[in-house]
């Protein structure tokens, strides 16, 4: 277990690693070799790479960011970040999206309105 100070900091360097993420624009297209390595250099941070995201099945996913301590609200912008990444060609990630959605709803013990229309909007996919 992470002390306050340690936990802060972390929380801080995964919110930093996610705003970069989410930053990224992200259209129907083949991405550049340059676009690759930019989005492979965040998702280093979590243990991950463009191919593992394709490899994992959700549940190794879902452990693997768990286990890397992002909190809730840190795992729907990473699940927010995985249907924006899904619009670049060959990549389809709302089955991952919709599993971390889940899996908040379900383990934060919270409804969420906002959580319950991405599942919805993830299952229309």
């Amino acid at each position: 277990m992470l002390n306050k100070g340690l936990r802060d900091d972390e929380s801080i360097r995964i919110d930093n690693v996610l705003k970069t993420l989410r930053s990224l624009d992200f259209v129907p297209k083949m991405l550049t070799n340059d676009e690759k390595l930019d989005i492979e250099n965040q998702l280093k941070e979590f243990g991950l790479n463009i191919q593992t995201l394709v490899d994992y099945d959700n549940d190794e996913l879902i452990t693997l960011l768990v286990r890397a301590h992002l909190d809730f609200n840190q795992l729907e912008q990473f699940a927010d970040f995985l249907i924006a990444f899904s619009k670049v060609e060959n990549y389809d990630f709302h089955g991952k999206a919709l599993a971390l959605y889940e899996y908040i709803q379900r383990e934060s013990k919270i409804f969420s309105f906002g959580i319950n229309i991405k599942i919805a909007s993830a299952k229309n996919k």
